[in-house]
């Protein structure tokens, strides 16, 4: 990328870092995905219970490799041979983790996290439970304003999940959402946290590059 524009980029971020910080949210800045993982395991202590809620930008950044490493007992939703059930009961005991693992469909510049969810264990937790939790983002996650963070998710979030998640809903043939009525939608529980009442438990991780959807 441009040196001018990711300064532009930069700059982005770290207004938006200002705006969670004055909703009560701690926001941070790193360069790459090494001091990502520096910054979790400054976090997060050796041990924790951690979880985390369906996300690509957690696979891409190294994230989900680094909660198998041992360093935390994992409730992995991921583990191969889960079944339903189990993954449901994995949810569950998510609630009561140390740490939550997330990112979000869209953080605005005045320091709001929106999300949009299919079964809507993610956003509960995200919203009370687990002692922390830490939002992990890429610069391209940022928006204006709420307006633009619903466009955001009905023209890359929501198309882009159900394409990967394998729904056969019509956002998955047209490429953007139509308020679908389907019973494999995944746009069920939509939240906004616009402050967090509790001091130190939401991190917003910003990386200087772009992932997720």
């Amino acid at each position: 990328m441009d040196q001018n524009a990711k300064w532009v980029n930069e700059q982005r971020v770290l207004r938006t870092i200002k705006s969670l910080e004055d909703n009560n949210m701690n926001g941070y800045y790193v360069k790459d995905k090494v001091e990502l993982i520096s910054k979790i395991e400054e976090l997060v202590k050796t041990n924790s219970i951690v979880a985390c809620g369906g996300s690509s930008t957690l696979f891409e950044t190294g994230v989900i490799d680094h909660l198998r490493t041992k360093r935390y007992e994992f409730l992995d939703r991921y583990e191969d041979g889960l079944n339903r059930q189990e993954i449901v009961k994995i949810f569950k005991k998510s609630f009561s983790a140390d740490a939550y693992f997330t990112s979000s469909n869209a953080v605005t510049e005045s320091g709001e996290l929106y999300n949009v969810d299919g079964n809507g264990n993610r956003v509960a937790a995200m919203l009370y439970g687990p002692e922390k939790v830490i939002v992990v983002c890429g610069f391209n996650k940022i928006v204006k304003d709420v307006d633009r963070a619903i466009d955001r998710n009905r023209q890359i979030s929501a198309p882009a999940n159900a394409k990967r998640l394998n729904r056969n809903t019509p956002c998955t043939k047209v490429g953007y959402c139509m308020d679908c009525k389907s019973n494999e939608r995944i746009c069920n529980e939509y939240t906004l946290i616009k402050r967090q009442g509790t001091k130190d438990r939401i991190h917003v991780i910003f990386l200087a590059e772009e992932f997720g959807y």
